[in-house]
């Protein structure tokens, strides 16, 4: 199929145009193509994509830097998968914004929020990101050599259909740092769900939420590890910080800065022993600390996630879908508090071959999420109930789901969100962290909700030492 036949099957399809028009203009190397995608769950799709190269320069060299954009169907008002296109005598050098596969992951992929978001901006992002740390390497080189020889063989490089190489099987190690009943569930839980290799669980000594430990030592559970020792958790996948640092302060701010105390602790030793690993944080309060503990580690937003209202989101699910017989999947966003907002997705449960996005609020919608919301009441997070969400999330990470999970991250331009505060959202979520869905206009209540939470979270913010 021509790719101009396969545009008219977009959702979008006079604004991809536009788009399209516009990366023309600006990288007329960037060629669209059709291909067939295949999803991380076997499923396939016949997808448009820019093939090409984009122009690098390093030290007074110039570079052709292979790359591929896959365009999802409801593009441009969702972020392209972004990949690099090595010739087979080079290697991915996995850094910040890249990984083992070669998938790329930027800042503005993940707050992606069309029309403000576009792909010649993303063009723009990714050569000023790749001039700073080049992504290719060659085989026979060391990646301790100089750059302009590590990008030597893309300097002339003309574009194949070469694909991306793999790299071998990594371990799924798991860590989850602090004890006490969430802890231990969280543990409990992830080794539940199977597909964790090995799980190391440390019980930090500045946390007040203790024990657990010794129990686990003595029954010598398999695949699990106790250790008091951060280094323990060296080279995770994932980490899950469930440690509570409560003092005798009366003060709430002061309470919650004993528990950013802890972190500034603990949080930047963790991401030099793991710098690839997603944070998966547990807690309290759960948006606030996301927000600490990602600009206390240095990783992109897409790698440091708050269990945030993943477990009220699934809940709600299960309540549409049992008790109200409406089979349409749905998310709860915003603060974990009173201000937290019911949405509903445009796809079925269960439908893994379609792309979620968030459906606009109507009139039909609003009483039924409404009815499901109130059936949620007196539902309490407990320990147990939050430990099953917790390994949910990891579950999703590890296997390279492609989930779609209302996780805390970094809310900054969805919905016209200006200020940087961590709010739960839904999110696609990976090997590789978390991709949000993009925003939408909510109504007038639940909008006011959303403005009120970012106002109390930039006001308790302000008075935090990070």
């Amino acid at each position: 199929m021509s790719y101009f036949l396969l545009l008219y099957q977009y959702k979008f399809r006079d604004v991809a145009i536009e788009e399209l028009q516009k990366v023309h203009r600006i990288h007329p190397a960037m060629k669209p193509v059709a291909g067939t995608y295949t999803f991380s769950d076997g499923t396939q799709k016949d997808l448009l994509k820019l093939i090409g190269n984009i122009p690098v320069k390093y030290e007074g060299r110039s570079y052709n830097l292979p790359i591929l954009l896959w365009l999802m169907d409801s593009f441009p008002f969702t972020p392209p998968i972004c990949l690099l296109r090595p010739t087979t005598n080079m290697v991915i050098r996995e850094g910040k914004h890249v990984d083992a596969r070669g998938r790329i992951y930027l800042p503005s992929l993940h707050n992606w929020d069309h029309p403000k978001s576009s792909v010649v901006g993303l063009l723009a992002e990714m050569i000023s990101q790749f001039e700073e740390e080049p992504p290719l390497g060659t085989k026979s080189t060391g990646d301790n050599r100089d750059p302009n020889v590590l990008l030597a063989f893309v300097s002339n490089l003309k574009i194949n259909e070469g694909g991306v190489q793999h790299h071998d099987h990594l371990i799924n190690k798991v860590t989850v740092i602090g004890g006490g009943d969430l802890g231990m569930a969280s543990v409990m839980s992830i080794l539940a769900k199977g597909k964790v290799d090995r799980l190391v669980f440390i019980d930090v000594a500045e946390s007040s939420t203790k024990g657990g430990s010794m129990d686990l030592e003595i029954f010598n559970l398999p695949k699990v590890e106790v250790s008091k020792d951060l280094s323990a958790s060296a080279d995770s996948s994932v980490i899950v910080v469930t440690a509570n640092a409560w003092s005798n302060e009366q003060s709430y701010v002061s309470v919650v800065q004993t528990n950013v105390d802890m972190y500034r602790g603990i949080i930047p030793g963790l991401v030099r022993l793991s710098p690839n690993a997603v944070l998966l944080i547990a807690s309290q309060p759960v948006d606030i600390m996301a927000h600490v503990a990602w600009r206390q580690s240095g990783l992109p937003p897409s790698r440091v996630i708050g269990a945030g209202c993943n477990l009220d989101s699934e809940r709600l699910c299960h309540v549409l879908d049992i008790s109200l017989n409406t089979h349409k999947q749905a998310w709860v966003i915003g603060e974990l508090s009173d201000n937290k907002v019911p949405v509903l997705s445009n796809i079925l449960m269960g439908a893994s071959h379609q792309h979620p996005e968030i459906a606009p609020r109507s009139k039909a919608t609003k009483p039924l999420l409404d009815r499901a919301f109130e059936m949620l009441k007196g539902r309490g997070q407990r320990s147990w109930s939050v430990g099953l969400s917790i390994a949910d999330i990891t579950h999703s990470i590890l296997v390279d789901q492609r989930k779609t999970h209302s996780v805390s991250t970094l809310a900054q331009g969805w919905g016209g969100i200006g200020a940087e505060v961590f709010l739960s959202l839904p999110c696609v979520l990976g090997v590789s962290g978390s991709t949000r869905l993009a925003g939408v206009s909510l109504g007038q209540e639940e909008d006011a909700r959303l403005r009120e939470s970012v106002t109390s979270l930039c006001a308790l913010l302000s008075q935090l030492r990070i």
